[in-house]
């Protein structure tokens, strides 16, 4: 597949890229830092390591260095709590301290050098960590705790402060999780919770407290990774290894940022790959939330579009709220895979159902009609003059006897129907009462989902806390919302999960012969010009329009002549970035003293504006088709990103473009295609063809073979337009800007 065609790994390594505000030493592909897609050295794709964590979340042993049971300070109470945590997961504890004898009656040990073992944690509580880390190092400390903040979220300083950590760590084989970071890794997980749990990922402790507090309602956490600001331990190491945790249902994060993305798409690959969810809050869809993160652990939020892109590609569920977090990562831990797409709403109020089913079809979620024989059946409980076609309404009174349990039956018996959703508004005892235990036993002898809507702001009666709470089968909500975002999120995971197929397990080649022609024509840290860029795009097999480039006006008669009329012409050379404003393109040319004209013209119009040629360019005009731009760009979290979308003026104007993150395949460019807002464009409207759209995804999956091929050598690429000519004619790239790295 074109997507998956990159280099070879020159060396191996523990970390793909660089680390935050660090570089760690690791291998190179054609002199570029690895990426994603890549291969190793023996030839295989390069997948996330996974690291082994279990002795970090069950030690069997854990120093606190600097541990205090002095009332009233900060470090008594940390220490009381990992004291606490050490008992429960059985571990020995071993505080740290140069002059107390014990802490909480427990002998101390004077120095890190003085451990009477290897531990397999330790936790620093010293302002300054960078000497304890290097002892710990010493020691052969298998994992680090460091909570001091004053990193790199304060800027400079402390960006340097953290480099010189992460070093150390990097020179060891010691594991580091912070700085500035927290306890809630040991806090006190419920055990006598049953079922799929949900792991947890957060750089703020306290985002991670709702999601948290689902406990109270009966839904099971396993662990909780407090990243900090990810000096070594990243959240995708997290992600990789919740990924492979058997008790684990749903993994939720709360992220501000990433330190490596392309290190966090192979964590969600691994993560698509199980078929395990990931559910994740992104903070920075605005200046200022990313302006706010950044001071708060010290990342890179990344352009949200991009974001955006790469959650989609690897089946990252992105919502906006923590209360979305928990709701969702709460369902998706604990449904059963869907058996049907179909959602009906089924209430005893015909205007709450009619409500909750337009929220829920502008959801995207299908509402199928149901049988005349199904609403035949449902009619013989219910009055003939409701609507049960979907959603159904039952008008109340058969929610109160045994009709309500064989209308809940008939309408989960449908093979249409794999979601219930059930809202009740309010509590009215004891018709809602009933409704509760009809749905729980129906939901108990039923693999199909069914939902519940508490709409009562109060929440403390015996329907909602016993009978609904109760049941590890009913998916509960508050809101109607987040009822609906759950189950679009159930629902498009299993789809994606059942059709997903890594880019990584592709059969990828070695360096390309488009490769070593391109490497001949890049010129680094220099603008091509536009005749440069048009051969670097032949190399790749992307077609351009019959062109010659001339140097007299006389070469341009004889060009044009060879090309056809009518022609193009422009200027060509490399400091040329925008050529229609400064008036050095001339289109529909039909007679060579027109041609003679127009090469005086432009190369007057260069000379004035100070523009140095390489010559003109004599072009065919193509002329029927749709104008879309395809381009490469750099993201600082996740490097090379394909950009695809309307173009010419329309680009600038209507900015809609659609954004891919390499390595992706055809169907990952036809999904980038299919969300464009001017989409119909391409279908053909007012009489005009369809356009070509093999084509165009072809040109996609070329250029993006370019992007991963060159890496940082390619910093920039602008194919705009790329007219689309109609189905079946293919595609031809009519201008193009490369800027070489």
């Amino acid at each position: 597949m074109l997507g998956s065609t990159h280099g070879t790994l020159t060396t191996d390594s523990r970390r793909a890229r660089a680390i935050a505000c660090g570089e760690r030493s690791g291998p190179t592909v054609h002199g570029r830092p690895a990426q994603v897609g890549d291969l190793d050295v023996s030839g295989r794709p390069l997948h996330a390591d996974v690291p082994d964590l279990d002795r970090f979340f069950r030690p069997h042993s854990v120093a606190v260095i600097g541990a205090s049971d002095t009332e009233g300070r900060p470090r008594t109470g940390i220490t009381r709590q990992l004291a606490d945590w050490a008992e429960r997961v059985g571990a020995r504890l071993y505080p740290v301290h140069p002059s107390r004898p014990a802490v909480f009656g427990i002998p101390c040990v004077p120095s890190v050098a003085d451990l009477p073992e290897q531990v397999d944690l330790a936790v620093v509580l010293v302002g300054d960590p960078l000497p304890v880390v290097e002892e710990l190092a010493d020691a052969k400390a298998r994992f680090a705790v460091v909570f001091a903040s004053g990193f790199a979220e304060t800027g400079p300083e402390g960006e340097a402060a953290q480099r010189r950590l992460a070093a150390a760590v990097e020179r060891s084989g010691l594991r580091l999780l912070g700085p500035n970071t927290n306890l809630n890794a040991f806090e006190r997980f419920r055990d006598d919770l049953q079922g799929p749990a949900i792991a947890l990922i957060t750089q703020s402790g306290h985002q991670g407290r709702p999601v948290f507090a689902l406990q109270e309602l009966g839904i099971r956490l396993s662990h909780w990774a407090p990243t900090g600001n990810e000096a070594d331990l990243e959240t995708a190491d997290f992600l990789s290894y919740f990924a492979e945790r058997p008790e684990v249902g749903a993994i939720a994060c709360y992220l501000e940022g990433l330190k490596d993305g392309r290190s966090f798409l192979l964590a969600a690959d691994r993560a698509a790959r199980r078929g395990v969810p990931v559910v994740a809050v992104k903070v920075g869809r605005t200046e200022t939330g990313a302006r706010t993160a950044a001071s708060h652990t010290g990342k890179l939020t990344g352009a949200d579009a991009v974001v955006d892109a790469a959650f989609r590609q690897f089946g990252v569920i992105r919502v906006d709220g923590l209360d979305e977090l928990q709701d969702t990562a709460a369902l998706l831990a604990r449904a059963r895979p869907p058996r049907a797409d179909g959602v009906v709403v089924y209430s005893i109020s015909g205007g709450t159902g009619a409500h909750v089913a337009d929220l829920a079809t502008e959801a995207g979620l299908r509402l199928p009609v149901l049988s005349e024989a199904r609403q035949a059946r449902l009619h013989q409980w219910i009055p003939g003059y409701l609507n049960v076609a979907n959603p159904v309404d039952n008008g109340g009174h058969p929610v109160g006897d045994e009709r309500g349990r064989k209308i809940i039956d008939a309408i989960l018996d449908d093979p249409e129907v794999g979601v219930l959703i059930c809202p009740i508004t309010g509590p009215f005892p004891p018709l809602s009462d009933r409704l509760v235990r009809d749905l729980v036993d129906a939901a108990e002898r039923t693999d199909k989902l069914v939902c519940v809507v508490w709409g009562s702001p109060v929440g403390t009666e015996p329907a909602y806390r016993e009978v609904l709470l109760g049941s590890s089968r009913v998916a509960t909500f508050r809101t109607v919302g987040n009822c609906l975002t759950a189950v679009r999120a159930h629902l498009a995971h299993h789809r994606f999960t059942t059709a997903y197929s890594s880019p990584f397990d592709e059969a990828p080649r070695t360096t390309s012969p488009s490769y070593r022609k391109a490497q001949a024509l890049l010129r680094p840290g220099q603008q091509l010009s536009e005749h440069a860029a048009k051969q670097l795009l032949r190399a790749y097999g992307i077609r351009v329009p019959r062109e010659q480039l001339v140097t007299s006006a006389a070469a341009a008669v004889r060009a044009a002549g060879l090309v056809g009329y009518p022609v193009v012409m422009k200027a060509s050379g490399a400091r040329i970035a925008h050529k229609t404003e400064l008036g050095l393109v001339k289109i529909g040319l039909t007679s060579a003293s027109q041609v003679r004209d127009a090469y005086r013209e432009l190369t007057d119009i260069a000379r004035y504006e100070d523009v140095p040629l390489d010559g003109v360019l004599v072009c065919q005009m193509v002329e029927q088709g749709v104008e879309t731009v395809v381009g490469v760009s750099h993201d600082d979290i996740f490097g090379p990103t394909v950009t695809v979308g309307l173009g010419g003026v329309l680009v600038e104007v209507l900015r809609d473009t659609a954004v891919g993150i390499p390595p992706f395949g055809e169907e990952q460019a036809r999904d980038m295609l299919a969300g464009l807002r001017g989409r119909a464009l391409l279908d053909g409207v007012r009489g005009r063809p369809p356009a070509d759209l093999d084509a165009l995804v072809e040109v996609v999956l070329r250029v993006q073979r370019m992007a991963l091929e060159l890496g940082d050598r390619l910093a920039e690429l602008d194919i705009n337009p790329l007219m689309v000519l109609p189905q079946g004619q293919g595609a031809v790239a009519l201008d193009a800007l490369a800027v070489c790295g």
